[in-house]
């Protein structure tokens, strides 16, 4: 019997590494292969394509976009918007950091980052440069 694995939320910095093909994008790879135990907050799906689009290519942007699509994307909604400005007044987050942070909560995910501002939290895997 395999033991079934719980939500992950890569943040924008996990798709901004695997994109460029970072030097930790096999790490955050292996938290996107079962795209069905993945959530994507609206926002990061927003950081990511703008991002990309300026930085990289409209092209990697959209095969981005993509592989974020086979993800479960999570809309911003009013008790999200509640529950993240509650994150960001406890843990000192800006907006977007908040927002991430407090779907991950709400989906009792494991929130998969290179964003040293989440590194102390709980529930937070880690992955320094």
């Amino acid at each position: 019997m395999t033991k079934e694995r719980s939500l992950t939320l890569v943040d924008s910095s996990g798709w901004i590494e695997l994109a460029s093909d970072g030097p930790l994008a096999d790490r955050f790879s292996e938290y996107l292969e079962e795209a069905g135990q993945v959530i994507t907050p609206s926002i990061v799906v927003y950081e990511v394509y703008k991002r990309l689009k300026r930085d990289a290519s409209e092209t990697i942007a959209d095969a981005i976009l993509a592989h974020m699509g086979n993800t479960r994307v999570i809309a911003f909604d009013d008790q999200l918007a509640i529950q993240a400005a509650e994150v960001s007044l406890h843990h000192g987050l800006a907006m977007a950091d908040a927002i991430i942070y407090a779907t991950a909560q709400s989906h009792r995910a494991t929130l998969v980052t290179g964003d040293a501002d989440f590194k102390n939290l709980p529930n937070v895997l880690y992955f320094g440069k």
